[in-house]
Parts: C-alpha cells; sequence; structure tokens
C-alpha cells in the first residue's frame, strides 16, 4: 500500500480547478439524487417549514484509493456471510443461549426477544426470512511491520437497515462522471483510470432481493393487490437513498411499495383472520394492499420505541404473514455478542454454522479479536485489557446497538468503565482497533470543504432469502443468496465513528491500487 500512497494524490487544485470540479459535484449530485435532508444545524427548521430543501449528501471530491487484493477479498467472502448469518436466525436455541447472557442488562435486547416469544407462543406464519446484509471492513495493517501487507477485517456484521446501497451507487457514478469531464487533473490520471474505478450496483441489487421476497410470497391470500412495505423513521433525512430502492423496485422490478412511518403502524395496518397483513394508505383509503414484505428501516434503535405501543406495532408487524426484512431473530443475529462469540480466540462456534472447513477459514481470517466483558477466562482477560490506560489505547468498547456514535474508543475507555456498574460490563465487547494506512482526500459537506487524513470503511452487501425449517428435523435452506453490491465511507483520521447519517462520514467510491 505504502507504493500507492502517492504524494500526488488526491492532486492539488487552482482555484480555478477546484471551482469547476465542486459547480459541477454539486450540480450532478442534485440532479441524480446523491443527496440528504439538511440538518437543523445547517438549516434550520423555521428556514424550511415545509421540508422542501435537500442538500449534497456528505461526499468525497475523490475516489479513495483501496487495495484490490481487499476489494476483492470482501466481495468474494459475503455468500459466506450471508449463509453465517441466516444460519445463525435458524438456531433459536443457540441465539437464546446469547441473548440470554444480555436479558438482565439491556432492556432493548430483552424487548426485542420478548416480542420473538410472543411470536412463537401464538405460532410463526411466515417460515420465509430476507437479510439485505451489510458487512462493515477496513484494511489493517501491522504499524509494527513496514513492509505488512495490508488485510481486511470486519468493523461489524449489519442485519437491519444496512443503508447508503442507494447513495453508494450514486457516488461511484458521480467520481466516474468527474473523470469523464476532467474535473480531476491530468496529475492524477496515472491512478484515476476507469478501469480501476469500481461502479456499486447496490441500488438495483437490494431492489432485486426486495423483489425476490415479493415474489415468493406467492398469490393474494386476500384477493388484494400485494405491495411492499417499507417501515421508516419519522423526520428521515437520508429518505433519498431509500428512495433509490423503491424507485428501482418498481421500475426494474414492477413491484409497488410504500413508506409507513414507524409510529403510524396501528393507524394503517390491520392483520385479518389468518394474520395476513393489509395496508391501507391514508392518501387512497378506498384501495387496500396486501403486504407481502416488510423491509424495516426503523425499529433498530431504543430510540424508536418512546412508546409502549411502539412495542405493540413491532410485535403486530412480527405476527403477520408477510416476509420480514429482517426478522426479529434475523434481528438479533446482528448483536455484537455474536460477533464477539465468534470471533473471540479459540471459538469454537464458527464451525457450528459454516460446516466447510475452507469457508470457514476464509471468514476467520477477517476476524479482528474480540473479547466479552463478563467473568469467563476471556472476560476476565478483556477486564484487565481495557480498564488499563496503557492497553485500552489499542481497542474499542461497543455495544449492543446499531447505528453511529455508540461506541467508546482508546483512553476513554478506562473513566467510562469507571462510572458504568460492573453489571452492566457484559453489554458491551472489547474489540481490538483495526489500524489503517494513511490516506488522504477531501470531503464536501454542508457546503464546506475539509482536507486531510482520511480513514476508510468498505460495506459489501449482500441479499439471502431463506426458508427457516423448524429447528428440529428441518434445517431450513438458502432460496437465493448474492453479493450486492459495496459501499465506501470515509471520516477525517481524527474522527473515531464513521456514521454519515450522524455526521461523521461521508459517502465514497474506490480507486483500486495494487495487484
Amino acid at each position: 500500500m505504502a507504493s500507492t500512497s502517492r504524494a500526488d494524490y488526491p492532486p492539488e487544485l487552482s482555484q480555478e480547478e477546484e471551482n469547476y470540479l465542486l459547480s459541477n459535484l454539486k450540480d450532478w449530485s442534485i440532479a441524480h439524487g446523491l443527496t440528504v435532508r439538511p440538518a437543523p444545524s445547517f438549516v434550520q427548521p423555521a428556514q424550511d417549514p415545509s421540508g422542501v430543501l435537500a442538500t449534497t449528501a456528505p461526499v468525497t471530491l475523490y475516489p479513495s484509493l483501496f487495495p484490490r487484493s481487499c476489494f476483492e477479498d470482501g466481495l468474494a467472502i459475503q455468500t459466506a456471510y450471508n449463509e453465517l448469518y441466516s444460519a445463525i436466525a435458524r438456531d433459536e436455541s443457540w441465539l437464546q443461549g446469547i441473548v440470554g447472557e444480555l436479558v438482565d442488562i439491556d432492556d432493548f435486547v430483552a424487548n426485542l426477544w420478548q416480542t420473538h416469544l410472543e411470536v412463537k407462543k401464538e405460532g410463526y406464519v411466515q417460515d420465509l426470512s430476507l437479510g439485505l446484509f451489510r458487512s462493515d471492513y477496513m484494511v489493517h495493517q501491522d504499524p509494527s511491520q513496514s513492509d505488512a501487507a495490508p488485510g481486511l477485517k470486519q468493523v461489524e456484521f449489519n442485519t437491519i437497515a444496512s443503508s447508503f446501497g442507494g447513495l453508494s451507487t450514486k457516488v461511484s457514478a458521480l467520481h466516474k462522471y468527474l473523470l469523464t469531464i476532467d474535473a480531476y487533473p491530468a496529475s492524477s490520471s496515472a491512478i484515476i483510470k476507469e478501469n480501476a474505478l469500481q461502479q456499486s450496483k447496490s441500488a438495483s441489487s437490494l431492489a432485486k432481493g426486495l423483489a425476490a421476497a415479493h415474489t415468493a410470497y406467492g398469490f393474494s391470500q386476500s384477493s388484494r393487490p400485494l405491495c411492499v412495505l417499507f417501515v421508516v423513521q419519522d423526520g428521515e433525512r437520508n429518505v433519498f437513498d431509500q428512495r433509490h430502492l423503491e424507485y428501482a423496485l418498481l421500475e426494474e422490478n414492477g413491484v409497488r411499495s410504500f413508506r409507513l412511518p414507524f409510529g403510524e403502524t396501528l393507524s394503517h395496518t390491520q392483520l385479518d383472520s389468518d394474520r395476513t397483513l393489509i395496508y391501507t394508505p391514508p392518501n387512497s383509503p378506498a384501495t387496500t394492499y396486501e403486504v407481502t414484505t416488510i423491509y424495516f428501516r426503523a425499529g433498530y434503535s431504543p430510540e424508536d420505541y418512546p412508546k409502549e405501543e411502539d412495542w405493540t406495532a413491532r410485535l403486530h408487524l412480527e405476527k403477520s404473514r408477510a416476509i420480514k426484512c429482517p426478522s426479529i431473530l434475523t434481528h438479533l443475529a446482528g448483536c455484537k455478542k455474536v460477533q464477539q462469540v465468534l470471533a473471540t480466540p479459540h471459538s469454537p462456534h464458527l464451525k457450528r454454522f459454516l460446516p466447510n472447513g475452507k469457508v470457514a477459514s476464509r471468514v476467520l481470517e477477517t476476524f479482528a479479536s474480540i473479547y466479552p466483558l463478563d467473568d469467563s477466562e476471556a472476560g476476565n482477560e478483556a477486564r484487565k485489557l481495557a480498564t488499563d490506560p496503557s492497553s485500552a489505547t489499542k481497542y474499542v468498547l461497543k455495544p449492543q446497538r446499531e447505528g453511529g456514535g455508540n461506541n467508546v474508543y482508546r483512553k476513554a475507555i478506562p473513566p467510562f468503565l469507571e462510572k458504568l456498574p460492573e453489571t452492566h460490563w457484559p453489554a458491551y465487547i472489547l474489540m481490538e482497533m483495526i489500524e489503517p494506512p494513511p490516506l488522504e482526500n477531501a470531503i464536501f459537506r454542508n457546503g464546506e470543504l475539509q482536507r486531510g487524513g482520511v480513514i476508510c470503511e468498505l460495506g459489501v452487501y449482500g441479499v439471502c432469502l431463506w426458508r427457516d425449517g423448524n429447528g428440529y428435523d428441518q434445517k431450513g435452506e438458502i432460496l437465493e443468496s448474492w453479493e450486492a453490491g459495496y459501499l465506501l465511507r470515509t471520516k477525517g483520521d481524527q474522527s473515531e465513528e464513521g456514521g454519515v447519517a450522524a455526521g461523521f462520514g461521508a459517502v465514497d467510491s474506490v480507486c483500486l491500487v495494487g495487484g
């Protein structure tokens, strides 16, 4: 990687060159929907009371350099990860053992598990599940070895609301466009070549996954028209990312979809006698639809459940005949505790789900060391590492949460744990920090340009549709599985968090370097 971190990348621009690049970047982004609703800190609600404004999503000016071998490894291993997490979601007894360690110390996980148990008591009426996954990685290069080869290490695996599949398609097209119109100076042409820029097909491929579930659902149970339901957060700023999937679902697959704010679930849906989910669009109450697939873009965070009726709404959806993306067990499979159990050194669990030794070995190579903070042997070792200021600098502390802004990093770990009751420590995992090679880029956010050192995180999307089985003599089967494009998120190297919507990162694309 060192040979490609050239001093002339990203290239220096004259004022005229920068003006030309930024003018085209802003106009192309708005014209093609590479956009978000503006943050309140950028445009105050009083200035946009009707919510009509959009702004360019945080983006990098240039595609970031990324090792070709690492990129290809990430794409190639995605179907193995699809197999792994669909198998975990089908293994209720194993998941129960993991969740059982969390229910007394994590109310959110406890509520999810209780919802599962309530549905199970009545009996599940849908044995198909859909996963639109994203496996996140960083390039790791051992800083203690100057000639160390770069490798890919997993940051986390997302099983619910895996975002930016729409915008990742757009940003890779943006960078190709900027190259085509000579917005990048000739000094960089030796690095930025069209065959090194990798276009992401994520919007189309993820929509194809939703369409596969829609088709697998079969014929209408109620003689109503069929639809897919996007369950979304109120006031979603990242709405255009989701819209691109909706548009691809209709335009490329002929499948109608609707957006339903999670808080309005009980107002606009009902279950009929055989638990078919019926949706009534508030704009057209005379026409009702049968829901084939529920795509959760909300419900992954405790903040999505401010009222008890929100848990009632989740139970209502889970009880239905509609295919869930994800099911509640698939949601729970994305807990950081699951990642920790799989990745703890010498863990025996991986082979339970990936019986093929070669496949399991490939997945194992992507794991960073992760430890529990319980009273096990590995947990006691982790407690020493986390409470010692000298060793804590090599680790990150993660709770069982999706979304950015929840982690505790390096030297902040010991004082954080000192204030946290030890009974709550097992709700966290301790993960070895991944050390990426140094890179530079420029990020355009809210009309401002920020230049400097950056860190990149590669997300690889996966689609997996499977039949659950009954957990005893029938183990289920995978019906569809494919790698579904990629996302590159880039942040300043002074920021520990990487969430784009949370205000930390920017969407990016890769420029492949190396053999």
